[in-house]
């Protein structure tokens, strides 16, 4: 993709060995790889985010493989069907076909090689284990369309036994800076990713940590109306889940108020971590910036100079990254 930090032969080279490589705890093996393909670039684990899957392909009771993809196959054979679903529902009654799923996880690795803060590399690995999803249909309550048959409304589950070993599949190699300079905007206003880092670099954060310390950034491609290619981009915090336990006294003031958001901040690992969780992710409710700013006018001194004008800049004009 755009953004990719090296050329196409190289990254199809790394491609092959990354998917090659038998999953690991720590990943070891893969980030040694990343690392020899990149030199003086070493990457690190950042984040891994589970619970999701995809279709996988078709297998006999006793193991065989039929097809990686069922939804390919399914039109294939629909196809030698001439189209029609009691036809093919026939002539596979008695094969005992089971449809299979790939039980994910994406795995975000990062590398930084500036002081701003889109001067990492972000690479992106999902972790694919293939297990048993369903029988792949009924005859009770056979499927009347294609559709049905790839995704039934009363599927016949099983118990989700491997079916083989879990494996890599590489996603995207992206250079942020890249995406950051190309990320579009209404003419006369900034991307709220861009703001965001631009409000990076102004706090207090930018002088302890790099921001991929703290934060990897989620890419979406799509098609706008006009079948072009857009590309949407999100923060997404490391610290969400350790940081969704904490409790927000909304009525606290001045010395209460300071000791919440300096908690706040211990628990994220850097300081001006209240403000960003407000932009982003919602972890600081607007109410809280509301009492802020209202203790800002009071003549409270406790927020740093950086985050006060952070804060009185987002009250002005609001924005979510």
């Amino acid at each position: 993709m755009n953004g990719c930090p090296i050329d196409d032969r190289a990254l199809q080279q790394l491609v092959a060995e990354l998917e090659a490589t038998p999953p690991r705890p720590h990943h070891s093996s893969l980030l040694d790889k990343a690392g020899r393909a990149l030199p003086g670039r070493p990457f690190r684990a950042a984040l891994s985010r589970g619970g999701w899957y995809r279709p996988g392909g078709v297998v006999r009771v006793n193991g065989e493989r039929v097809a990686d993809n069922l939804e390919r196959w399914a039109e294939k054979e629909l196809a030698d069907c001439d189209g029609d679903m009691d036809a093919f529902l026939q002539r596979h009654v008695d094969d005992g076909l089971i449809a299979t799923r790939h039980s994910g996880r994406t795995h975000y690795f990062v590398a930084p090689y500036g002081p701003a803060p889109a001067d990492f590399l972000q690479l992106e690995i999902e972790e694919l284990h293939e297990v048993l999803d369903r029988h792949l249909f009924s005859p009770n309550d056979p499927p009347t369309d294609l559709q049905e048959l790839i995704d039934p409304l009363h599927p016949v589950l099983l118990e989700a036994h491997p079916v083989a070993p879990p494996h890599y599949r590489f996603r995207r190699l992206t250079d942020m800076r890249y995406v950051a300079a190309r990320l579009p905007a209404p003419v006369g206003q900034t991307h709220p990713l861009s703001r965001f880092l631009g409000d990076w670099m102004k706090s207090q954060a930018h002088a302890k940590s790099h921001f991929c310390d703290h934060w990897i950034i989620a890419l979406r491609e799509h098609q706008d109306r006009y079948r072009n290619a857009v590309l949407s981009a999100a923060p997404v915090s490391l610290h969400a889940r350790k940081l969704k336990s904490f409790h927000w006294d909304k009525t606290a003031h001045g010395v209460d108020a300071a000791n919440q958001l300096l908690a706040f901040d211990r628990a994220a690992g850097y300081p001006g971590a209240w403000y960003f969780h407000l932009v982003a992710g919602g972890l600081t409710p607007g109410e809280v910036a509301g009492k802020l700013a209202g203790d800002l006018d009071a003549g409270f001194s406790y927020l740093r100079e950086q985050d006060a004008e952070l804060l009185t800049q987002w009250m002005r004009a609001p924005y979510s990254a």
